[in-house]
């Protein structure tokens, strides 16, 4: 099956290509399912860390693959596994996640320097982070917060389902969460970002869809929190 144009832009960056077994599936919400895979040696060439990612190709119906980004968690080297978590919208990722039973394979790529070290928590540890996100990157948020501890944050994620509220997240005693309606693009959490100030020190991750990503770094550089202290990546258009 053909992957067009970002195949090509793969092979042309020599990304390394996994052929991962799916060994378990697991419903967490009626919109949130988890599935777990064996890892095709993908953990002995790239160590376990905070946020990791790959990404994964789906048939999207026309006779060729698209590839889409998610987060490894229950990373287990030892056992060469992971799990990966799908928020379920629409789209062939969508299908494949509701559809996807034990034994069914899924081909995976990895561009090097990206899903394999692309982040890491700064040093010295900062006194607190801000962490804005939803329920694509909230996988990705609760390896962060794993990584980091006891160390205040303060989280505020978009929901769109009901059920999103009750998803998982890894917070701790200083952890201040907040959950905000996805409504008009996005418009309450950059309203949010406006009113965060950051203490000195601080460090932002950010991971929402583009134009809230781009409108909360903005916001948080006028707030005066320096480039190198946002870590900032779309995790959808």
């Amino acid at each position: 099956m053909s992957r067009g144009v970002e195949g090509f832009i793969m092979k042309a960056y020599r990304a390394d290509d996994y052929t991962l077994t799916v060994t378990y599936v697991e419903p967490v919400t009626d919109k949130y399912i988890r599935v777990g895979f064996t890892a095709d040696g993908l953990l002995q060439n790239y160590p376990v860390h905070p946020t990791q990612w790959i990404r994964l190709w789906f048939d999207d119906g026309s006779g060729r693959q698209r590839q889409r980004g998610y987060t490894l968690v229950r990373q287990d080297p030892a056992t060469d596994s992971f799990a990966i978590e799908f928020a379920v919208h629409y789209g062939p990722a969508s299908v494949w996640a509701e559809n996807a039973k034990a034994g069914d394979v899924i081909e995976a790529s990895l561009l090097k320097g990206t899903g394999s070290s692309n982040f890491s928590i700064p040093e010295p540890t900062p006194p607190e982070f801000l962490i804005f996100g939803d329920t694509a990157s909230l996988p990705a948020i609760n390896t962060l917060l794993d990584a980091i501890g006891d160390v205040p944050a303060r989280v505020c994620l978009e929901w769109q389902y009901e059920s999103d509220v009750i998803l998982p997240v890894h917070a701790h005693g200083k952890t201040e969460l907040t959950w905000l309606q996805r409504v008009d693009d996005g418009r309450l959490v950059r309203e949010h970002a406006e009113s965060t100030i950051p203490a000195p020190g601080s460090f932002a991750w950010i991971a929402c869809d583009g134009r809230t990503t781009r409108s909360i770094v903005k916001t948080l550089r006028a707030h005066g929190l320096a480039k190198e202290s946002i870590k900032a990546q779309a995790y959808w258009k």
